[in-house]
């Protein structure tokens, strides 16, 4: 068994390799670099925790089959999964977390003493405060997780679930939790630790499911800061200086992404995580306007703008992560570059329904990253863009966000590629997008519908052009 200090100092290195990954993730340039610093940094942490065991005892052997056996179902995971499927993944990979947390709590208030806590009945007050905050926080994370990975994978609807008196019922039920924590490091009485849990259970339910589709990207977001405190709890009980570093970055991260998620979409962080937004009618004004006349066009009246063109902004979303599609529209870019066209791309900060997940892809095509700009930086330059090629993002482009009160998007800002020339909007179909609401784009006198595939549409103009 390795010493203590010896531990300390890897564990360190570790804390330190973890945040340098976060400092690389925060940048599509060194990405690649943070992810390879977190990866050390988890094997690190991982394998002297391995060595701290001691000898090859049965709880040794069964630790290498558990390793073995969940390293191989992530491994197995991460190269199945298609990069459409990254939201609702990450979601199950939170609620995994969370159940790990309940888990951990449950084992060390049934087994106190293996951790250096006490006795059954007898667990110091603090290790006991942790383990309840760490197995109440985990399981709200596990079940919040679940229903937003159903909701994510179309397993759920996507709209609000409300009814009457719910803000009330949640808040009633967070008092009741901390009431029966206080009681339980009063009297350790067995039974309220096992109803803390159950009605944590309960609470992340009920403050999931009143959020809509267009609100998600947050709850992910949210829900990976609640895996983070979970995981810091557990750490303060295990005296693990691996998981409280950890889980202190995960949590603290995390809350600062939601809340730059939610001042990108002009959302209130506290009425997000109360199911305050969403909730409203969906049916809005913009749903009369399915019956009116669109343009449609094939690849043949796309290229001839495009090559026609002086500018073009690229703006890709969900379908284009669907059809995988990035590589032909670097093709098709390329193409137009050898005629003059000055292209770039906007990116929004939550286009398919995930932070980054766009960056990712065009990274994927080799796109050069000076030609990728966010939504503030670029969102002027479409009132003098010639053509806005829009391929498959439907909710980040909807002008309803800015002229209809009662639409779930109302106050998002999106894309301004209304106020381009020309809008090429490659789309299969009519149909809404993730919030459920039509998108007004789709009937405006300067866009033409190219109803196709993505990648099959953007292969065709490859051909034309």
């Amino acid at each position: 068994m390795i010493s203590s200090n010896f531990l300390a100092v890897f564990y360190l290195i570790s804390g330190v390799l973890f945040i340098l990954a976060l400092r690389g993730l925060s940048s599509p340039e060194t990405s690649r670099q943070g992810n390879l610093f977190g990866i050390i940094g988890m094997a690190i942490a991982i394998g002297v925790t391995i060595l701290s065991v001691g000898n090859f005892s049965t709880g040794f052997l069964y630790l290498i089959i558990l390793l073995l056996l969940g390293g191989s179902i992530g491994a197995f995971i991460a190269f199945k999964i298609p990069m459409t499927a990254m939201p609702e993944l990450v979601a199950g990979f939170h609620s995994l977390v969370g159940l790990a947390a309940v888990f951990v709590a449950i084992s060390a208030f049934l087994n106190p003493e293996v951790f250096n806590l006490g006795f059954p009945g007898e667990i110091k007050i603090a290790s006991l405060i942790e383990m309840s905050l760490g197995a109440a926080i985990g399981a709200v994370t596990f079940t919040g997780s679940i229903i937003a990975f159903l909701k994510l994978r179309g397993l759920m609807s996507g709209s609000p679930i409300t009814f009457v008196g719910q803000h009330y019922l949640n808040l009633a039920l967070g008092l009741i939790l901390l009431s029966l924590i206080f009681y339980l490091c009063k009297t350790q009485i067995d039974n309220l630790f096992w109803t803390i849990i159950i009605i944590s259970f309960l609470l992340g339910v009920l403050l999931i499911i009143p959020i809509g589709g267009a609100d998600m990207p947050v709850v992910i977001s949210m829900l990976n800061s609640y895996s983070g405190w979970a995981a810091a709890g557990i750490g303060f009980t295990l005296e693990n200086t691996a998981l409280i570093i950890t889980g202190a970055l995960v949590g603290s991260s995390g809350a600062i992404l939601s809340y730059i998620m939610c001042k990108g979409m002009n959302r209130s962080f506290f009425n997000v995580i109360l199911g305050g937004w969403g909730a409203t009618d969906q049916l809005s004004s913009s749903k009369t306007k399915e019956q009116k006349p669109v343009k449609s066009g094939n690849a043949d009246d796309a290229a001839f703008l495009m090559k026609n063109a002086s500018s073009v902004i690229i703006v890709p979303g969900y379908g284009m992560a669907v059809a995988q599609a990035q590589h032909a529209l670097r093709e098709m870019v390329d193409a137009l570059k050898k005629n003059g066209v000055k292209v770039t791309y906007a990116i929004h900060p939550v286009a398919g329904r995930m932070p980054g997940h766009m960056n990712v892809l065009l990274a994927e095509a080799n796109v050069p990253y000076d030609e990728v700009f966010e939504l503030e930086e670029i969102n002027n330059d479409f009132a003098n863009c010639d053509v806005a090629y829009v391929i498959g993002a439907n909710d980040v482009t909807n002008p309803v966000a800015k002229t209809d009160p009662q639409s779930p998007i109302y106050g998002m800002p999106i894309l301004d590629v209304e106020k381009s020339k020309s809008v090429l909007f490659v789309k299969r179909s009519l149909s809404p997008g993730y919030a459920g609401i039509d998108n007004d784009l789709f009937y405006r006198d300067n866009t033409l519908m190219l109803f196709s595939d993505a990648k099959k549409m953007t292969e065709d103009i490859i051909k034309s052009l």
